[in-house]
């Protein structure tokens, strides 16, 4: 999977929202890259998020997270498509041992800059818990193929080696953000974090260093996919019920199907 990363792009985007600041106008940008890609976001989409600051009303300045809202599409999200959130009261909530869905979406939406953006993503309090000043999250279709396999974990650390931390399945929530954190600590020096059945984050300094993360790892991915292909499969059968009976009863079910 090639980048479709431009700086003059870049560079254009940003100066049709001068009232944004630029690193979210980027968010904006590499965004759009991962929505225009099919086998990153067809199955559930995905979700991206930016770091920075937010001047309040009273004049102070405070950290700020701008992520994914509910309702817009990766591949035509504009500012306000990432409602912005007070990130140091999100990362408290980090020290509760358990927060139920409906309290978290009440902690999120209680602190959004404006009350009227859109619901954060559920996931909101994954990318918050990160240190990284930009995270990118999608359902890529070659990592949900090694992933769902019963042998899913080995693979991931066959392919990937040290470059990711695997992370077990756990619904989106409270409880996956904490488990993700504590992945990432574990071993900070991972470009991303492979979330088995569900799909992979990566993160980095810049838009352009996570997007391209994102490709990487999505092509190493898809290279052993590839590598797989055309292989004979050979099965091993055998019972004791005679070879007529068997089709008989094959031949009953495939009608059924096909009615």
């Amino acid at each position: 999977m090639n980048s479709l990363y431009s700086d003059a792009e870049a560079d254009a985007l940003a100066a049709r929202f001068p009232s944004v600041s630029r690193d979210v106008a980027l968010r904006v940008y590499t965004s759009r890259l991962i929505g225009q890609q099919p086998t990153l976001v067809m199955h559930g989409g995905g979700n991206t998020s930016v770091k920075g600051s937010h001047r309040l009303i009273s004049g102070e300045t405070v950290e700020a997270i701008f992520v994914k809202g509910s309702g817009w599409n990766l591949d035509s999200i504009e500012p306000p498509g990432l409602p912005g959130l007070d990130l140091a009261y999100l990362r408290k909530l980090r020290a509760l041992d358990r927060l139920s869905d409906h309290d978290m979406v009440n902690e999120l939406r209680s602190h959004m800059f404006d009350a009227s953006g859109p619901t954060p993503s559920v996931e909101t309090l994954l990318h918050a818990f990160l240190p990284h000043k930009f995270v990118d999250h999608s359902h890529s279709d070659a990592i949900l193929a090694l992933t769902n396999r019963q042998n899913g974990e080995g693979l991931v650390r066959e392919i990937f080696g040290a470059r990711v931390g695997i992370v077990p399945y756990i619904m989106p929530g409270f409880a996956l953000a904490k488990a993700c954190a504590e992945a990432y600590e574990r071993r900070p020096e991972v470009e991303g974090l492979v979330l088995l059945k569900h799909g992979f984050f990566t993160f980095g300094d810049s838009a352009r260093e996570s997007y391209e993360r994102h490709l990487a790892l999505v092509t190493l991915a898809e290279q052993w996919l590839a590598s797989r292909e055309g292989r004979t499969l050979s099965v091993s059968f055998s019972s004791p019920r005679p070879p007529a009976e068997l089709a008989a009863s094959a031949a009953v079910l495939l009608r059924g199907l096909l009615a």
